[in-house]
């Protein structure tokens, strides 16, 4: 399991470095929009089906204020219009650096 030593705003990007020397580079707005988190995704109800939130975001929305890192598997990103609930695991931030 290779460990995030980085993590950096480049511009409108987030760059994150491994110790594996592994660098993904996604775009601030992508991570936005792909909040993993209930309040944007959904979760499901009671019968399993997951009734998806239409998402409001700001001009500020795209303002990546800080990161954490979240034991060794995820970060947690702060976003200025204050909303940071959703904890990107790395195997998903790697399956978004292949988006169109």
């Amino acid at each position: 399991m290779s460990l995030l030593q980085n993590v950096i705003v480049i511009g409108n990007e987030l760059a994150l470095a491994f110790d594996n020397g592994e660098e993904l580079y996604l775009p601030l707005d992508l991570l936005r929009r792909a909040c993993p988190c209930a309040a944007c995704q959904g979760e499901p109800d009671a019968l399993g089906r997951v009734l998806r939130p239409v998402q409001q975001i700001g001009p500020r929305g795209f303002e990546l204020l800080k990161s954490e890192v979240v034991g060794g598997y995820a970060i947690q990103l702060f976003w200025a219009d204050g909303h940071s609930t959703g904890l990107y695991t790395f195997d998903y931030l790697r399956r978004l650096t292949l988006l169109p």
